[in-house]
């Protein structure tokens, strides 16, 4: 029985190793560089940043939904305060909400998005990036 727990341990360990080392892209608002894990796929969507600590400077995650819609973002198991951009299909944000650790409050897009780039709170405040405003570098995901 002792060998199976071992395994199954094992296994949560590894699977948690591998979903943190998401793929990064190269994002920018303006003169503002972005590096952003890509959360694609319904896994990495669904972990997102809970359990981090931390987040580097001028990193975030940016979730690609399957289609175009009015998502909605929470804050469960997520430690660091956090704001996020929702961001059409042609890359404008539509809008941005600030969301407190552990808050399971929903924050939607104001209208339909492809696109949601969390951030550390206030990252897009302190640099005047505000509803318009269009991020370059987001594309189709191309993992499965």
């Amino acid at each position: 029985m002792s060998t199976r727990i071992a395994a199954l341990a094992l296994a949560l360990c590894l699977s948690g190793a591998a979903q943190a080392q998401l793929p990064v892209v190269d994002l920018s608002a303006g003169m503002h560089r972005i590096r952003a894990e890509l959360a694609d796929t319904f896994a990495s969507r669904m972990q997102g940043l809970m359990h981090r600590a931390a987040l580097a400077p001028n990193a975030g995650m940016l979730f690609v939904f399957d289609d175009n819609s009015l998502h909605c973002m929470w804050m469960k198991n997520t430690l660091i305060p956090l704001s996020v951009a929702f961001i059409d299909e042609a890359g404008a944000v539509v809008n941005i909400a600030d969301m407190r650790p552990h808050d399971e409050q929903s924050h939607c897009a104001a209208r339909p998005v492809r696109y949601a780039l969390e951030m550390e709170r206030g990252w897009f405040a302190r640099r005047g990036i505000k509803p318009g405003a269009k991020l370059r570098g987001l594309g189709p995901s191309k993992r499965s």
